[in-house]
């Protein structure tokens, strides 16, 4: 009997054993990583919005940033200014998180001063130039001079423009300043959450504008030129990071990397000027 009791105990005792260890690798498989692991994995990602002028580039640029540096860009689109839901500034006031905003200067500006961007973080990348499309097969007219422009303008039936920067500038300064605004507002369509360009292609309008580097990557349109030197606007479009980003240290590297001179030759391919200024 005393045998069977010792027996019976040492099984029990074992059965306590396993099933405490059970128990301890069972808690310890669901506790999650350690900081360092954690903070190991998020470094490895930063989140990015970028506005359509520097759309292009960025797109070509981005893979050869992930390749050198093994840091992923999570990216997303939205215009400088304007209005629409997408648009950078509605973005970040509805509190989507990003690490790095590209956008127009004056957009930029617009948002540090609301500190929504890291002081001294802002850093210009490029500047761009307005330009004019027509579909593809239709006349291509000379735009050459203002007076020639204003003609155009006249003339022509339909008009489609940018609800950024390009367009901000063409419709509250340029052509009110060419007393033409009147005759030319009612064919004129503001085009928001889409490139002026892929709407010329379809025929909607006869004429866009655009930032130039927008336009020439659209499939189905005419590139005309820019608008004359005497009423051209340059916008630059610069880089910061944001006042909550998360990966502040490959935030800053990929800002670097944009504004290397090692980048130039991608950036003037498409249609824009490098430059490298910071706060």
């Amino acid at each position: 009997m005393n045998k069977l009791r010792s027996s019976r105990s040492l099984l029990q005792s074992a059965f306590r054993t396993l099933f405490a260890t059970g128990l301890f690798f069972l808690l310890a498989a669901c506790q999650p990583e350690d900081s360092n692991s954690a903070s190991s994995e998020s470094v490895s990602k930063i989140r990015v919005v970028t506005s359509g002028g520097f759309t292009a580039a960025y797109n070509e640029l981005a893979p050869r940033f992930e390749e050198q540096t093994g840091i992923a860009l999570q990216t997303e689109y939205g215009a400088s200014s304007g209005g629409a839901y997408d648009s950078i500034p509605e973005r970040l006031a509805r509190g989507e998180n990003f690490d790095v905003v590209i956008l127009s200067r004056p957009s930029l500006d617009n948002l540090s001063s609301q500190g929504l961007t890291a002081a001294g973080s802002r850093t210009d990348l490029v500047r761009s130039r307005v330009g004019m499309a027509v579909r593809a097969g239709a006349p291509v007219p000379d735009i050459s001079t203002v007076e020639k422009f204003k003609q155009v303008l006249l003339d022509t039936s339909s008009i489609g423009y940018s609800a950024s920067a390009s367009g901000t500038y063409l419709s509250t300064e340029l052509w009110p300043a060419m007393g033409i605004w009147s005759e030319i507002e009612r064919k004129s369509q503001r085009i928001l959450s889409e490139r002026v360009g892929a709407v010329v292609a379809r025929g909607d309008v006869d004429i866009g504008f655009q930032q130039i580097s927008e336009l020439l990557p659209i499939q189905g349109i005419e590139f005309v030129g820019p608008l004359p030197d005497e009423i051209q606007q340059v916008t630059t479009f610069s880089a910061a990071i944001t006042a909550n980003a998360i990966n502040v240290s490959a935030a800053s590297e990929l800002i670097e990397f944009l504004s290397s001179p090692a980048v130039a030759p991608v950036i003037t391919a498409q249609g824009l000027e490098a430059v490298a200024g910071n706060d």
